[in-house]
């Protein structure tokens, strides 16, 4: 199959490129402004801020004017209209969210908020790649809505199959141990979108050669950071194979990751990465509440009620303690 030969042949050229390059401290893509995200983005943010003392809207990556930013209940993403599918999808992700309340919907939907039209799942019948999750499923089930949302087709990208269930869901299921480890963690994901990639669909849906994962575990005592490049395609290797600094992840991606830290911490946790420093065997199951979530009583700034899902005996969430 030529897309297949034209993936694996990309593959073993660009590994050969970031696995030999050092972590050493990079030019960031773009300098390091403050921004406004769009005005919803920041009541949401606000709402859902678990620390006042923590830096709000820091999993958000630079972004330019113009780019199409969207932000769900319990995601952001800049949507690329060339590609039809997200350029990133940023979150925290918290202990308790991996509490998961709500089941997989597995019904797929038009992304309403994304001005130009999403992929359609007419774009993936029948081209042998699954609708592979950016913003998994599994870290979404602690509301209703979420979950309903992380099926978004701007939520989607062309992934083998061998990919999206094996190494790439692994990854997935890490990152989950990792933020019940250390109460919550920010996670940036997406695919690395080069030009010339082969398309599906009548919309032309890029199919990524690799995709990647950076995460900031942003808490005392251990402040740490990684960063992942996959190829699309399985692999049986061990994920710490694919283990990156998160500087190197912005040079392959031309992504800026994390810009509101200080920029002494950023050059700091973006320029090396530790292996020893993150637990490498992952719960073998999602986290399920031992009761029924239910919809949190709190109220918000905005003076709405608080959408998390929650299944403390109080009817709040950890925001509304």
């Amino acid at each position: 199959m030529k897309i297949l030969s034209t993936l694996f042949f990309s593959t073993g050229i660009i590994l050969l490129l970031f696995f030999g390059e050092s972590c050493t401290e990079t030019n960031k893509p773009t300098p390091k402004v403050e921004q406004d995200l769009p005005e919803a983005a920041v009541e949401q943010h606000v709402e859902e801020s678990t620390t006042d003392s923590l830096i709000q809207h820091l999993e958000i990556p630079f972004f330019r004017q113009g780019e199409q930013v969207i932000t769900h209940t319990g995601y952001t993403l800049s949507y690329n209209e060339a590609a039809e599918q997200a350029n990133w999808v940023a979150y925290e992700l918290t202990a308790q969210e991996t509490q998961k309340a709500f089941e997989r919907t597995n019904k797929f939907l038009v992304d309403p908020a994304v001005s130009t039209g999403s992929a359609t799942d007419a774009d993936y019948k029948k081209s042998g790649f699954d609708r592979g999750h950016l913003a998994p499923a599994a870290d979404m089930g602690w509301s209703s809505t979420t979950m309903i949302e992380s099926f978004y087709f701007s939520n989607m990208s062309p992934q083998l199959p061998g990919f999206n269930r094996g190494i790439w869901k692994n990854l997935e299921s890490l990152v989950r141990t990792w933020a019940n480890e250390n109460e919550s963690i920010y996670v940036v994901t997406g695919p690395v979108l080069t030009p010339g990639l082969p398309t599906i669909g009548g919309n032309q849906v890029a199919i990524p050669m690799h995709y990647y994962k950076v995460i900031l575990d942003y808490r005392e005592p251990s402040i740490k950071g990684i960063g992942f490049v996959l190829p699309n395609t399985s692999s049986s290797l061990p994920l710490q194979q694919f283990a990156l600094s998160i500087d190197s992840v912005e040079k392959i991606t031309g992504i800026n990751f994390f810009q509101l830290l200080a920029d002494d911490q950023e050059a700091l946790l973006e320029k090396t990465v530790c292996i020893p420093c993150w637990s490498w065997k992952s719960s073998s199951k999602t986290n399920k509440s031992n009761t029924t979530g239910v919809q949190c009583s709190g109220i918000t700034k905005k003076g709405t009620r608080c959408r998390r899902s929650t299944s403390n005996v109080n009817g709040r969430c950890h925001q509304h303690q």
